[in-house]
């Protein structure tokens, strides 16, 4: 059993947990992910590492109640256990040193980012950092982003926070204003992500992107997460999370990723009409 720590709730969708998991912490390296379970009944969901502390032992997530599991999730408070906490998993990020870079988040995937501008920040280069989402209640890290970065632009699609528009906008104008960009890291949702890679192609900036969120069983068993790369197939899980952009069939991989929508908007809807719960004694 995991203990989580610490709860603070980010917005009424997003909460950050610290959560004791000594041998997670251990091996972390930007780009890991965990994949945890709430208790024996539960289904398996993967979430990136935030932030880890070998010295405490603990790692910290950030979770996006959308579906299911993540909203029992956001029921639970410190104090309250996890049954399962697995990982290091993933291949940890391909880290440019002493460069120019660009990070790109869209809404939660900003909190995937960051371990990785740590990283980089950490390895001498200078960050070009875009975060983005709908509007300014989902603005997260926004603090953390700054303090790692040489400059940071915020966007919102209804302008509520820092501009209004999109984080390829921004990051057009980044990449014209500053040629000596290398390299892009962009994580946040599939439409997203493509967006930024179709930019980067004309530009020819090399372009990472994680595809994490595709990702079921967390270890190439399902073939849930499979994609395309470069023409070859490949599984998220065990072969990325993060892959070149520009060799991402996008366009299949959107269309496989609304396979189980109905599904999983059935068992939301299940979950939404149950007695309220809260505590360790919900079942999944």
């Amino acid at each position: 059993m995991h203990t989580i720590l610490e709860k603070h709730v980010l917005s009424p969708a997003l909460t950050r947990y610290r959560i004791h998991a000594p041998l997670v912490a251990r091996r972390a390296k930007a780009g890991n992910f965990v994949i945890i379970r709430l208790n024996e009944f539960g289904e398996r969901i993967p979430l990136t590492i935030c932030e880890s502390d070998p010295g405490s032992g603990t790692i910290e997530l950030i979770v996006q109640a959308i579906g299911k599991t993540t909203k029992l999730m956001a029921t639970l408070t410190a104090g309250d256990c996890l049954a399962d906490v697995v990982g290091p998993l993933g291949n940890p990020t391909e880290i440019v040193s002493k460069s120019s870079v660009a990070c790109v988040g869209g809404g939660v995937g900003t909190a995937e980012l960051y371990p990785i501008a740590r990283a980089l920040r950490e390895a001498g280069s200078t960050l070009y950092t875009i975060i983005g989402a709908r509007t300014k209640e989902l603005i997260i890290l926004s603090q953390e982003m700054s303090a790692l970065s040489h400059q940071l632009v915020i966007t919102t699609d209804d302008g509520s926070a820092g501009q209004r528009g999109i984080v390829t906008d921004a990051l057009a104008e980044v990449l014209t204003r500053t040629p000596a960009i290398c390299a892009v890291y962009a994580i946040g949702p599939l439409p997203m992500m493509k967006a930024v890679s179709d930019l980067t192609r004309q530009t020819g900036t090399r372009t990472f992107v994680s595809l994490n969120a595709i990702m079921v069983d967390g270890t190439g068993m399902c073939g849930g997460c499979r994609v395309t790369i470069g023409g070859s197939m490949k599984f998220a899980c065990v072969d990325g999370p993060e892959f070149d952009a520009h060799e991402v069939d996008f366009d299949e991989l959107i269309l496989r990723n609304r396979t189980f929508r109905e599904m999983e908007q059935l068992s939301d809807a299940r979950f939404g009409r149950r007695p309220s719960c809260t505590g360790g004694g919900v079942t999944a």
